[in-house]
């Protein structure tokens, strides 16, 4: 009996080992495959690079070798900063002939952030002179406000354009609250301030419908501006388009309405790139590279020998104090970690060859605390050297906070932003404890409110006094974050109140309101770092660095990334809204957040 356990038990440990090896050797070989992938890119003459508008958008997108190896196009994530590079590159490099947007199973992005590439593509046809075709099976309305662009926009003759104006939704889990006996309790300063309503409400509040209608009003006004402005069309006929509800019109409507050039299959492409392309009669003697190719490609030769640095750092997602923790799923969403940016920050401003740091936010807020730590790191780079805020797609609520005390601030004029109010949301479970499941809880305590939010599922709701300390609280975070604002943007508290109360405002209207100072990209706010530092040489460094290939190889085989992609992909639209239902657990002391689980039909 000992030797068979003996044998039994080396079986196990050979199997082990051999495990062990194996596992190392197919991480060796995936890295291996991601670095040659990765490695050292030659762009060749008479090269198009290709835009696939497939998968989300987001920021920066790090390389995920498994992501790639396994490649889904509904998972994959692509950065915005890549996108922007590559169209730069491709408009300065002479090798670089055109451009070919193919349209794909586009999930969508942020307004601004579609804005943003759609005038770098404007710029590149501008500046550069060279070609822009597009080519889609289908359109989505996201897809064809960039490939409008391009000199021609051709689709299958059994395709379809989806044009039919902006919506904005949000879905409400009041009913199903009760349902269960949950009640939640709610404080909070704003009349706009609408994160908590879903929660409360089974509708929308006067105050909130009021401000989506003139969001959506004016992220529309821009597209059909732009668009209309490509193809040549008037805003008025646009908008009867839009009203035809062209996704159920046949493809040659499309071509009649000047929606679009050409009516072809795919395989037909290849030979209209030709037709744009000097002395290249076969499609066979162009070549093609993808946007993450010609980025790394993209030679960042800093200007002049001097040393100094314009840092741009990278600040978007949720705003939190401490990173989320969980297994994979509805988790896997990028962050701002205060006490993470506080250092990163503190580094660069004590770094002297810095000579001036461009933030670049996207984020509809979150922690109130975290947020204000952030705004005490911007202050003191302040003191230092300049500091300019580039706004994304979002920059609300906390995250107009930690923008506010920059000394220029940037926005698309579709950037969300604003949002200047705070609310705290506690779940009071008591009915559901008590007359759903039968438990019943007894305290015994010390002083008057010792029981006060402890654990055991919030047994109790909170009495008229807590609630009164509570929305005391709430209001004395509101006057700290006016006047912050007050402060930054060198206005009396009073104004700051008047335009605050929560209200999310375009950047555009912002703009107006003296919320911003210019409207633009990142490469504008580069451009005043440049000019108020005073420096005529210097390098672009971006940070926080990118992961190791190693690292980010190391994020897919724990699952969280990945599988939070799949999820992405399976739950397309709802995605959001369960994520923000489960992102309840992770909010910790008073919030500045937007409802950013806003559904754009983009």
């Amino acid at each position: 009996m000992k030797q068979f356990l003996k044998y039994v038990l080396a079986t196990v440990v050979g199997m082990m080992i051999v495990g062990v090896i194996f596992t190392f050797i197919a991480i060796s070989t995936m890295i291996g495959m991601a670095s040659m992938k990765s490695g050292n890119v030659t762009v060749e003459d008479n090269t198009v690079l290709v835009i696939k508008l497939e998968g989300s958008i987001d920021e920066r997108s790090d390389s995920n070798p498994l992501a790639s190896l396994l490649g889904n196009s509904l998972v994959e994530q692509q950065g915005l900063t890549n996108m922007l590079k590559a169209i730069e590159e491709a408009k300065t490099n002479e090798k670089i002939k055109g451009i070919y947007i193919e349209a794909g199973a586009f999930t969508g992005a942020a307004p601004a952030m579609l804005q943003e590439i759609r005038n770098a593509l404007v710029d590149f046809k501008k500046s550069s002179h060279k070609f822009i075709v597009s080519y889609g099976d289908d359109y989505t309305q996201g897809c064809y406000y960039l490939s409008s662009v391009a000199d021609s926009v051709i689709i299958n003759p059994q395709g379809m354009i989806d044009w039919r104006g902006m919506a904005m939704q949000t879905m409400y889990y009041k009913d199903l609250l009760d349902k269960v006996g949950v009640k939640m309790q709610v404080f909070k300063v704003g009349t706009y301030k609408s994160a908590v309503e879903p929660f409360i409400l089974n509708d929308m509040s006067d105050a909130n419908r009021e401000q989506l209608t003139q969001i959506s009003t004016e992220i529309w006004d821009n597209m059909v501006k732009e668009v209309g402005k490509s193809r040549h069309l008037t805003e008025w006929e646009l908008n009867q388009l839009a009203d035809s509800c062209m996704a159920f019109t046949p493809a040659k409507e499309y071509k009649k309405a000047k929606l679009v050039d050409k009516l072809a299959y795919s395989d037909a492409v290849p030979q209209i790139i030709c037709h744009f392309m000097k002395d290249v009669d076969d499609p066979e003697d162009y070549h093609t590279i993808t946007v993450n190719d010609l980025a790394s490609a993209a030679k960042n030769e800093p200007k002049g020998t001097s040393g100094n640095i314009i840092a741009v750092y990278y600040a978007y997602g949720d705003i939190v104090q401490e990173p989320s923790s969980g297994f994979g799923g509805l988790n896997g969403e990028h962050e701002i970690v205060g006490k993470e940016v506080i250092k990163d920050l503190h580094k660069l401003a004590e770094d002297d060859d810095v000579k001036a740091v461009v933030l670049r936010v996207n984020s509809p807020g979150g922690s109130a605390y975290a947020s204000e730590q952030i705004w005490h790191e911007v202050m003191n780079i302040k003191q230092k050297k300049p500091i300019i805020v580039s706004m994304g797609g979002y920059a609300a609520s906390g995250g107009y906070y930690i923008s506010c005390a920059a000394d220029w601030i940037v926005a698309e004029p579709t950037t969300l932003t604003g949002s200047i109010g705070i609310f705290g949301m506690i779940p009071d479970a008591s009915e559901l404890m008590t007359k759903k499941l039968g438990l019943h809880v007894a305290t015994v305590k010390t002083n008057e409110h010792a029981d006060m939010g402890i654990s055991m599922a919030n047994a109790r709701p909170f009495n008229a006094n807590e609630s009164a300390l509570i929305q005391n609280y709430i209001n004395n975070g509101y006057e700290l974050f006016t006047k912050r604002c007050a402060d930054g943007r060198k206005m009396k508290q009073q104004d700051i109140k008047a335009i605050a109360e929560g209200r999310v405002w375009t950047g555009e209207h912002a703009k107006q309101l003296k919320l911003v100072d210019q409207l633009g990209s990142l490469k504008d706010a580069i451009a005043v770092a440049e000019k108020r530092a005073k420096v005529k040489e210097y390098s672009i460094m971006e940070y926080p660095g990118s992961s190791s290939i190693f690292e980010n190889l190391l994020n897919e085989v724990n699952g969280d990334s990945y599988a939070d992609r799949q999820m992405k992909a399976s739950l397309g639209e709802y995605y959001d809204m369960f994520g923000q239902l489960k992102r309840i657990n992770n909010k910790t002391g008073i919030q500045a957040s937007l409802p950013y689980y806003l559904m754009f039909n983009l």
